[in-house]
């Protein structure tokens, strides 16, 4: 028996450069199984003026601030729901929202989303599930990364895959089970440099191309402990901001050599963890295959560093999908997740998390 579930995922990510919306159809089978999913239709919203310099100061803020601004967050997401239907004349059966990371500290036991869900559903007039992460960090996980389910179910036939988001994050396929983790800050870094010449990103990597390598600022980046410390193991934007983009922003050198740098730095991290990967679980092949998604994908330097630094150490292959899986994986993980939930089956599995045992995550409002 088959049934079809069309569902709106929303992502807002750490590089804040919007809101990703996209209604994702699902073909499930009886006992549960993903038969065929698809991209039906996708957007991207701005964020309104004002909430990217708010998202970045929310780390501080107090707490009625915060319980406004989480209101506040929700309504405008499920309006911005609500006009994508309405514009592409589309019909869904429920939205899945991650919200926008404010506090992720699994070893204290908390994670906060921010967006309301009660608020999400009455603007959108559909049920929403969301905060999918506090199950997990409740039974002992990291509450990250969410991404393996899809690489599990949608993506199963590449080794590897890798999202280049403002974070930085690996999947590998291990047997029948998945082993999963941040590996560094991405784009939060280069566009943070960016900006610094006035621009939101370094399209292409232009810039960081025509800049050379600064070894002191290289040092300073692979000295955090976490790029040592064994998985599983997650970050958050604050330590991303206050560590990895604070010193490239207050290194004396030009954008373009700081570019050039923090390239490198991530594709090292990157290099570094598949080589971990495969020594760790006992890999042997001659030759893997990793697909890449996220913003960072459309950075051909950075795409040449990961690729040769990669190559130092094993044959692999680099996959980059379709433009639409570039840019709104993210938004059809959280699609994915929030079906999962509905139909009552583990979403984050505890293999990745490490947390005791797989979770049914996400909590349901009805409009």
């Amino acid at each position: 028996m088959m049934k079809t579930l069309r569902v709106i995922g929303l992502m807002s990510g750490s590089s804040l450069d919007g809101l990703d919306v996209a209604l994702c159809v699902f073909s499930i089978g009886s006992p549960f199984s993903i038969r065929s999913w698809a991209i039906a239709a996708a957007e991207t919203f701005p964020l309104p003026s004002g909430w990217v310099s708010r998202l970045r100061a929310l780390p501080q803020a107090g707490a009625l601030e915060l319980a406004e601004a989480h209101a506040a967050f929700g309504e405008w997401m499920g309006r911005q729901a609500a006009v994508f239907m309405q514009k592409n004349q589309l019909r869904a059966d429920a939205v899945a929202s991650h919200g926008h990371t404010i506090f992720h500290y699994p070893e204290r036991h908390f994670t906060f989303q921010l967006g309301d869900g009660a608020a999400l559903a009455v603007q959108c007039g559909l049920p929403v599930v969301c905060d999918f992460r506090a199950s997990d960090v409740a039974l002992g996980g990291q509450g990250a990364p969410l991404a393996p389910i899809a690489d599990k179910l949608l993506f199963g036939q590449y080794d590897f895959c890798l999202n280049l988001g403002g974070i930085a994050n690996i999947s590998c396929h291990v047997g029948h089970r998945y082993v999963a983790y941040d590996v560094c800050g991405a784009n939060q870094i280069l566009n943070a440099l960016a900006a610094l010449a006035g621009k939101t990103c370094d399209d292409g990597g232009v810039m960081a191309a025509a800049g050379s390598e600064l070894p002191a600022l290289s040092r300073l980046l692979d000295a955090e402990t976490y790029f040592s410390a064994p998985y599983p193991k997650s970050l958050g934007n604050h330590w991303v901001q206050t560590y990895s983009v604070r010193q490239c922003i207050d290194y004396q050198g030009n954008v373009e050599d700081r570019l050039h740098t923090a390239c490198l730095h991530i594709a090292r991290q990157i290099a570094a963890q598949i080589r971990q990967l495969i020594a760790r679980e006992g890999l042997k092949k001659n030759t893997y295959s990793m697909l890449v998604t996220g913003g960072g994908a459309y950075n051909t330097f950075l795409i040449d560093c990961i690729h040769k630094a990669c190559n130092e150490a094993t044959e692999l292959d680099l996959h980059i999908p379709d433009t639409a899986t570039i840019d709104y994986k993210e938004a059809l993980l959280m699609a994915l997740a929030g079906v999962l939930r509905l139909e009552n089956t583990a979403n984050c599995m505890a293999t990745v998390t490490g947390a005791s045992r797989d979770a049914i995550g996400g909590a349901v409002y009805l409009p």
